[in-house]
Formats: C-alpha cells, structure tokens, sequence
C-alpha cells in the first residue's frame, strides 16, 4: 500500500502542473481602473464584482485618496450585498482610521442605516415573534449612530433623516420595553414589569408606549402592595395623559380607576 501511495502521490502531482492557470483579468490594472469598474458594477447592482474590484484595489495601492474612496464605497456595497457584519466592521474600520475625513458624517450615517435595516428585518418577523422576545440590540445601535452624527454634524445632509429615524427608534425601543413589561405582567412577575415600565420612562420619555407604562407602573405596584410608589405613578399618568382611555368608564363608583382593570393581562 505504501508503494503504491509512493508512486501515485508524484503523478499526481505532475497532473496537477499541467493544470491551466488561473488567470486574474485584473492583473496590472491601476487604481482608476479598479475604481472605475467597481463604480460600474455597483450601478448594474453587481455588488459581488464590485466588493471584487475594491477590495484588490484596497489591498494593491493602500494609500492614497482611492484606497479611502474604496473604503467607503466597500461599506455601502457590503450594506447592498446583505452582508451587515462586514459593512459595520467596514464602517468601524474607517471611523478609527480617518476620523476627521470630510466624509466621516456619511459613515455614521451609513452605520446607522446598517443597523436600522436590521431591526426592520426583525420587525418583519414580527407575527412569528413575541416582541419580548426580541434583541432590540440592533435598534439601539442604530440609534447610537444617529445620535453620534445629530451631536458631531448637526449641519451634515445626513443628519435631518437620522434625527426622523431616530424618533421612530424611540418609540420602537419604548414599545420593546413596554411590551417586556406587560409580559412580565402576565407572569405575575410585578418587580421586573415595574422596573422595564421604569425603564422605559427615563429612557424614552416622549414615546406614544410610555402611556402604558405608566399604567403597568401603577399596576405593578399596586399588587405589590407599594401604595407611594404607586400614588406617584398615578399622579404622573395624570399630569401627562389626562385624556387616557385608560380612566375611562370610571362613572360614579369611589373604586380607584386602576381598580376597575382587574387583571388586564
């Protein structure tokens, strides 16, 4: 067996020589031109041709204004290609090496899109998932981004559209609290409901969910035996939400409001 091995191995390795090599069609081309031709793949939507081009071009000619150029169109083509991890790593990597590029505002932006796409794709799931169950990692990383470009380039064109984006991250972030508290509700699980309630009111403020969080606030605490605590949140809700739905149907009864919700879980 050995022999056999002993004479097999070489002529293996003498079919292998005879193998025709691989070309590379990009050999010898200059920067402009890897550029230019992942420039045309990104407008055709050919976004694997031109990670291709960019990232020889970045790896041939490291320095110079094509390299940085690369760097950032590497970013958003990894975005376009539903590659997230490598545009975030690509973001991150051009942040800490150029940050005080004129472009470093679009990175940010860029960053941000990344993650925001993110937590839509986990949205989109939404009637499959519990949204107590859901990471809302990507959703705050989207905002930190955001809010890291709002602070640094108030006057960028990037920046309008991030402070939208960022609203809407404030109340999905809210609704991702609230509805953790109201799970933890139906668990019976008071002191957890109360503090994601809690939460989510020092957090998120001016979002739409903080409505029921307070609710959840008063509730919690009111089976918890926490009269003050509970008191406090009510006189909050007030302040903020008279017209909530949640006093309605009160009438002439001396019962507190949130009594007459019984187990609203």
């Amino acid at each position: 067996m050995k022999r056999s091995l002993a004479v097999i191995l070489p002529l293996l390795l003498c079919a292998c020589g005879l193998l025709p090599e691989v070309k590379d069609e990009t050999s010898g081309w200059s920067a402009e031109k890897l550029y230019a031709e992942a420039k045309d793949a990104i407008a055709n939507g050919g976004y694997p041709n031109a990670i291709k081009y960019l990232e020889k071009l970045e790896a041939r000619y490291p320095f110079g204004r094509y390299a940085q150029q690369a760097q950032i169109e590497l970013a958003y083509v990894y975005f376009k290609d539903a590659d997230h991890a490598s545009a975030l790593a690509a973001c991150d990597r051009f942040i800490k090496l150029h940050p005080n590029h004129p472009n470093v505002d679009y990175i940010y932006y860029l960053k941000g899109l990344v993650n925001f796409n993110e937590d839509l794709g986990l949205l989109g799931k939404i009637s499959r998932q519990d949204l107590s169950e859901r990471d809302p990692k990507a959703a705050r990383e989207a905002f930190d981004a955001f809010k890291e470009l709002a602070t640094r380039y108030p006057d960028s064109k990037y920046t309008p559209d991030a402070i939208a984006r960022m609203k809407y991250l404030v109340n999905s972030l809210a609704s991702h609290e609230v509805h953790v508290a109201r799970y933890y509700m139906k668990r019976g699980a008071y002191i957890a409901a109360a503090n994601r309630a809690q939460y989510a009111l020092l957090n998120y403020a001016q979002a739409p969910a903080i409505e029921e969080a307070l609710f959840i606030m008063v509730k919690a605490y009111d089976a918890l035996g926490m009269a003050d605590l509970r008191d406090d949140a009510d006189r909050v809700m007030h302040k903020n939400f008279p017209d909530s739905t949640y006093f309605k149907g009160t009438g002439g009864t001396k019962d507190p409001w949130w009594m007459l919700w019984g187990n609203a879980w």
